[in-house]
């Protein structure tokens, strides 16, 4: 896996990432679009990380930290490049800057139809806790 690079996305990188997560991404999102990324990158610019092979994204995943609670969220990783342990190497990079941030569990958004991810979360570690049930209202 050295020829994979993680790093910190930039404004640069959003139309990109947008295109990334269309193609590779279960779901989107009210956020999806350019003005919502840029918002994030702007607010935290250490928590939508890229991963990199031979200079084409192969994965991304948002590791937000309010201070409160680490949540990752848009963990994505190309249909070329599954199965190859980029997800593994994201969640790791995610995990530990939320411990540097002193953050103490993660929250993970994972939609209830993606079979996939269920199992890529629960090798990572994770497991589903059913007596949560997420609540939105879109402003």
């Amino acid at each position: 896996m050295s020829d994979l690079h993680i790093r910190h996305a930039t404004l640069a990188d959003i139309a990109t990432v947008l295109q990334f997560w269309r193609d590779a991404a279960e779901g989107t999102s009210i956020s999806d679009d350019h003005d919502g990324v840029a918002r994030l990158i702007t607010r935290d610019p250490e928590a939508l990380l890229l991963a990199e092979r031979d200079g084409t994204l192969a994965g991304t995943v948002i590791a937000g930290f309010d201070g409160w609670r680490c949540s990752a969220y848009r963990l994505a990783v190309h249909p070329h490049h599954r199965r190859q342990g980029i997800a593994t190497a994201l969640l790791e990079a995610a995990e530990q800057r939320f411990t540097t941030l002193g953050g103490r569990r993660v929250d993970a958004m994972v939609l209830e139809a993606n079979e996939q991810a269920h199992h890529t979360w629960t090798a990572g570690g994770y497991h589903r806790e059913d007596h949560w049930r997420r609540w939105v209202k879109p402003l």
